[in-house]
């Protein structure tokens, strides 16, 4: 089958996870209403993070469809465990911002965004790596020599989430936040996306 309906199905939870971030801002209660905005900082990092994180998924996901042009019921099952932790993404970035409030826990709540991240990334290269073993879903002109160039492309967010993870784990969560605020910066450069010939 076609990809359209895949493209607009996954669209549409992107659209949906991607909205649910800004449902965690809850409007401050008593007090100077000002002040309780500036307090809300913690919100808004979180909030500015989770958009990029799944804007760069989005456009990741968007690039991977451009190259793969066919489905099976494996790719559309692949598609869909994807989709589900893009999903959940709102949760682990509403727990970073509460631990932004707090003050407390960040290396828990590090750990469980950057976790969370891999398992997108590891299922990322899982449905990249089963459509080049299957040629007939990837595009004719892709060789089998650019197939691997992208995957080896995608390997970059699981293995560096996964060391964000640990670095969460073990109390070193800012340069944890550094790690994937960076990753998420390279995957947006238009290189990313682009085919070695």
């Amino acid at each position: 089958m076609k990809t359209d309906r895949i493209e607009l199905f996954s669209d549409g939870v992107f659209a949906i996870a991607i909205t649910l971030l800004v449902l965690e801002i809850k409007v401050p209660e008593g007090g100077s209403l000002g002040l309780g905005l500036l307090n809300l900082w913690p919100s808004y990092n979180a909030y500015a993070i989770g958009f990029i994180v799944i804007g760069a998924i989005w456009i990741n996901h968007h690039a991977m469809f451009e190259w793969i042009v066919r489905a099976d019921q494996r790719l559309l099952f692949l598609n869909t465990l994807q989709l589900m932790f893009i999903a959940f993404l709102p949760f682990p970035t509403a727990v970073l911002a509460e631990a932004f409030h707090t003050g407390s826990d960040l290396h828990i709540a590090t750990a469980f965004y950057s976790g969370t991240l891999t398992i997108i990334g590891v299922l990322v290269n899982v449905m990249w790596r089963y459509a080049a073993s299957h040629r007939e879903l990837l595009d004719d002109t892709i060789s089998a020599e650019q197939a691997k160039a992208i995957g080896r492309r995608f390997l970059v967010g699981p293995i560096w989430y996964g060391v964000a993870t640990i670095l969460g784990f073990v109390g070193l969560w800012w340069l944890s936040l550094i790690l994937f605020i960076g990753l998420n910066a390279y995957f947006l450069l238009p290189h990313r996306y682009q085919v070695a010939s």
